[in-house]
C-alpha cells in the first residue's frame, strides 16, 4: 500500500490550541439516562477481542475532549471512520458501534462533541438535554472538533487519506454538514439525520442548505415511518443533491418504509432488527468501496 502523503493535513484548517482552563469529564459508562429503559433483549454487544479500544483524549481548541477509539490491534494506516453520536452523547451504544467498525478493519473514533456544553449522560429529561446541551453546541465548534479528531486518528494508527464519517440522528445531520465542510472526507453514511431543521444562531445551516456543496458522497439511511423526518424533507434533499457537485449527485438514499426514527438503536424500543442489519451492511459496503 502506498504511504500516505502530507496532502491530508493541507486539506484541514490549521489546529489552534488555546488552553484556558478547559475542563472535560470522562465518557459515560453504560447508557445515557435520557435514553429511557434499555431493551436488554435486543442490545448488540461487541467484544474487544483483537482490538485496541477505550477512551482517549483529543486535543482541540481550548484543551481536550474525551473520545472512544477502537481499532484492530497491530493494524497500521487503518482507514478512519469518525462516529458522530446522537443527542445522548458517547455512551455504550456509540462505543459498541465503534467496536463493530473496528472488527471490520477500521479505526473508529467517536468524540464527545458536547464536552464544552455539559455531560449529556446525566440528563434524565430529553427536553432539558436538548435546550441546555444540544442546542448550545455550535456547528462551527463541531466541525472544528471533528477536524481535530481526524488529525488525531491520522497520528495514532489511522490513514491520512482514507477518511469516512457516520452518525445517528443529531449525528446524521452532522454527517451531511461535515461532508460539505472537509475535502479530506471520502464518504459518509447518515442514519436518519434531520434534513430540513429550523435554523438557529448556533446551528444556522440544514443539510439541504449544503447539499449542493458536498465534497464526498453520502449514503442516507432513513425510516419511512419517521415522524420527525417526513418524505417531503427527503425529497427536498434529493432535489438539492441532484443539482449539486459530483459528490452530491453520487449520494443516495435508502428508505426503509416500515421503520421508525432510531431503527438502528438496538437499546431502544425503536429498534428494528431486519432494517438495522440491512442498513449496517449497506453502510459497510459503501465505505469498503470508497475508503
Amino acid at each position: 500500500m502506498q504511504s500516505p502523503g502530507p496532502e491530508f493535513d493541507s486539506l484541514l484548517p490549521p489546529l489552534v490550541l488555546n488552553r484556558r482552563g478547559f475542563i472535560t469529564t470522562s465518557l459515560a459508562s453504560g447508557f445515557a439516562l435520557a435514553a429511557g429503559p434499555i431493551a436488554a433483549q435486543t442490545v448488540v454487544r461487541t467484544d474487544d477481542q483483537g482490538l485496541v479500544a477505550g477512551e482517549v483524549r483529543i486535543p482541540v481548541e481550548g484543551g481536550e475532549i474525551p473520545a472512544y477509539r477502537a481499532m484492530p490491534a497491530g493494524r497500521k494506516q487503518a482507514p478512519v471512520i469518525l462516529v458522530v453520536h446522537e443527542i445522548f452523547g458517547v455512551h455504550e451504544y456509540i462505543k459498541d458501534v465503534c467496536r463493530r467498525w473496528a472488527k471490520a478493519g477500521y479505526l473508529a473514533v467517536a468524540p464527545q462533541l458536547y464536552a464544552r456544553q455539559g455531560d449529556p449522560s446525566q440528563y434524565q429529561e430529553i427536553p432539558r438535554l436538548m435546550s441546555e446541551v444540544v442546542a448550545k453546541a455550535p456547528d462551527e465548534q463541531v466541525m472544528a472538533d471533528l477536524d481535530a479528531t481526524a488529525r488525531w486518528a491520522a497520528g495514532h494508527g489511522g490513514s491520512r487519506t482514507r477518511l469516512g464519517v457516520t452518525g445517528f440522528c443529531w449525528g446524521g445531520r452532522v454527517v451531511w454538514l461535515y461532508a460539505a465542510h472537509n475535502p479530506a472526507v471520502k464518504a459518509g453514511a447518515a442514519f436518519y439525520g434531520p434534513l430540513t431543521p429550523k435554523p438557529t444562531a448556533l446551528q444556522p445551516l440544514a443539510p439541504v442548505d449544503v447539499a449542493a456543496q458536498l465534497k464526498a458522497p453520502v449514503l442516507g439511511l432513513y425510516g419511512g415511518q419517521d415522524a420527525g423526518i417526513p418524505l417531503t424533507s427527503v425529497n427536498a434533499m434529493k432535489d438539492a443533491l441532484a443539482k449539486g457537485s459530483p459528490a452530491a449527485r453520487a449520494s443516495t438514499f435508502v428508505l426503509f418504509r416500515n421503520a421508525p426514527h432510531g431503527f438502528h438503536a438496538d437499546y431502544r424500543p425503536s429498534y428494528r432488527d431486519a432494517e438495522a442489519k440491512e442498513a449496517w451492511t449497506l453502510a459497510r459496503d459503501w465505505f469498503a468501496q470508497r475508503l
